[in-house]
């Protein structure tokens, strides 16, 4: 397989020799180019062709929002992971840009004490998200192979009085998407980890509030899970549930990391299958890595359902698509139809069967409520040129 070519774009010359010296020391990946601003980072893009680019959020003449949008009108595909500060403004503008079509974001290094320490971060946090957003890319432009459907296990829920969520990577749009859909009387209290950071968990349980007709918070520690209200786990923090008599309680816990996150789906989804049993709904959207699996685990053990966002809408198939492997998956839905699927079953009593559209290459084989079509690619996945 051909190296990953990557566009470094920031305005600090430091910044633009400490990323492109990270990533020359993979072998898999090629700093094909740099800028200082959007528009020499425009004005390059047709002869340096990257696979994906680092976009600074702040640049004087182009900033990395207009610079985006800008890209998003004539390469609709390509990868973008934006580069931002770990302030306030930083965090609002990310969130923006990740609205505007970027695929994902990485914070830069600050407080970490030493050079070598923000250089091993940047590796850590970036290597990873550049070989998933272009390894998908790629798996969307090859031809059909003959890799087989996703095992989809049968399951019969009477009722449900939770819905908990877990997403990464693209996970911001797909959340928007889906409590918009939902119903202003929605009869259940919803729980979710979006991977990121604390002050930016804030923001975005903010921006979920303005864009939905339910009641969206950062979670707190023993607030009361209550019927159309959605908690958001805070960056930094596990989000557990405890029940205490006929109340669900939230509880926010500092313990070590999972699967290299925190909050972590894994944590949510097993306290979440201790507090409700089969009443859970469980939902996994577009994410890379497996956070997830585990928990899924044990809500299924406790005859919760699982349903996930397809791999046609994902930006990155990782954590849904661990979950279809594992034979853990109820349903397979696109994106445009989890709102519906999610608030069909917390409306009805829930019939045991499900309907299975047949593969047609090069997706694989979903399962939809009540849909016969899938919705078109996300736009920041498929074809980068």
């Amino acid at each position: 397989m051909s190296s990953i070519g990557v566009m470094v774009v920031d305005d600090s010359v430091v910044i633009r020799r400490m990323v492109a010296s990270v990533l020359d020391d993979d072998p898999a990946i090629d700093v094909v180019g740099t800028a200082a601003n959007g528009r020499i980072a425009l004005d390059k893009l047709p002869q340096l062709r990257p696979d994906i680019i680092i976009l600074d959020v702040e640049m004087p003449v182009m900033d990395g929002l207009d610079t985006l949008r800008a890209l998003r009108k004539t390469h609709p595909r390509l990868p973008v992971v934006m580069f931002s500060t770990l302030t306030e403004r930083g965090a609002s503008a990310t969130l923006d840009a990740l609205a505007a079509g970027a695929s994902d974001y990485v914070t830069k290094p600050s407080h970490v004490g030493t050079v070598a320490a923000s250089i091993e971060r940047v590796r850590a946090e970036l290597v990873p998200k550049i070989k998933a957003l272009v390894g998908a890319t790629r798996a969307r432009t090859a031809p059909a192979g003959a890799a087989p459907a996703p095992l989809v296990a049968p399951v019969r829920q009477d009722r449900v009085d939770v819905i908990a969520i877990g997403c990464s990577t693209g996970g911001p749009d797909a959340l928007t998407a889906i409590v918009s859909g939902l119903p202003a009387d929605l009869a259940v209290p919803v729980v979710v980890v979006q991977h990121m950071p604390a002050l930016f968990t804030r923001l975005f349980a903010e921006r979920l509030d303005r864009s939905c007709p339910l009641i969206v918070r950062e979670a707190t520690d023993g607030r009361t899970l209550e019927p159309g209200q959605i908690l958001v786990a805070p960056g930094d923090h596990h989000l557990t549930l405890r029940r205490q008599g006929v109340e669900v309680l939230a509880h926010l816990t500092k313990e070590p990391p999972e699967n290299y996150c925190r909050p972590s789906v894994d944590v949510l989804f097993r306290s979440v299958a201790s507090a409700y049993g089969n009443g859970v709904l469980a939902c996994v959207l577009t994410g890379m890595g497996r956070d997830g699996l585990k928990g899924a685990e044990r809500i299924r053990a406790v005859g919760g359902r699982i349903v996930i966002q397809d791999q046609a809408t994902s930006v990155v198939w990782g954590m849904p698509g661990a979950i279809a492997a594992a034979g853990l998956a109820n349903d397979i839905v696109p994106l445009s139809r989890i709102a519906e699927t999610l608030s069909n079953a917390v409306g009805r009593r829930l019939a045991p069967h499900h309907h299975v559209l047949p593969a047609s290459p090069p997706e694989q084989a979903r399962v939809v409520v009540g849909a016969a079509h899938a919705a078109p690619p996300p736009a920041t996945v498929g074809g980068a040129w």
